[in-house]
């Protein structure tokens, strides 16, 4: 299971798709994140190697503004 940014990725979608799952990535900004990692968009996040999911991760938490679904909460309240 892939785990970026305190979300969990839907594993049968594919990455292109899955990346929209967290919060402030949209499909332009998916594509983005995925051609600057050279991975494929049509893979399903499920077949996602621990060191592709890792490199996401990594360039995520560093070079994308997201927030997290513990600051999304606690702003709602």
């Amino acid at each position: 299971m892939a785990r970026i940014a305190g979300v969990n990725l839907p594993t049968q979608k594919r990455l292109e798709i899955g990346l929209t799952y967290i919060y402030r990535i949209g499909r332009s900004t998916s594509q983005q994140i995925i051609k600057a990692l050279e991975l494929d968009p049509e893979q399903k996040v499920r077949d996602l190697t621990d060191e592709e999911v890792t490199k996401l991760r990594n360039y995520i938490d560093s070079d994308v503004e997201v927030e997290s679904a513990f600051v999304r909460h606690t702003l709602a309240e």
